[in-house]
């Protein structure tokens, strides 16, 4: 974990990321992905974030919020079509947000140029 902060989400936001996550697995499961996804790092971030359905705090780094928005912009890409298109973006906005505003812009922009 890089970077890791203590956060809790609201109960909202677990139900939004815990269906990212598997619809990620789904795509694992499916043989997709796996040059963009680590399965591992999929199920680990599930099981923590099990722990967030209670209302409990979590650790999440800076690599788990990547992981979750690569995820969030993959599902929002594959729902253009669908009459829910508005809803997934803005949940992915809403989260997006939630997540980035945790590590400085300098974090991010160093993550970015580390890939």
């Amino acid at each position: 974990m890089i970077e890791p902060r203590t956060v809790t989400f609201e109960p909202e936001a677990v139900l939004a990321l815990s269906e990212i996550l598997g619809i990620m697995s789904d795509q694992l499961m499916d043989g997709e992905m796996q040059q963009r996804w680590d399965a591992e790092h999929v199920v680990d971030l599930q099981l923590r974030l099990n722990d967030a359905h209670n209302g409990n705090a979590i650790e999440i780094g800076i690599d788990d919020a990547a992981l979750l928005l690569d995820g969030m912009a993959f599902t929002e890409v594959m729902s253009v079509e669908f009459p829910f298109f508005e809803m997934v973006q803005w949940t992915s906005e809403f989260i997006s947000a939630e997540l980035r505003q945790l590590w400085s812009d300098d974090l991010w922009r160093e993550r970015a140029g580390g890939r």
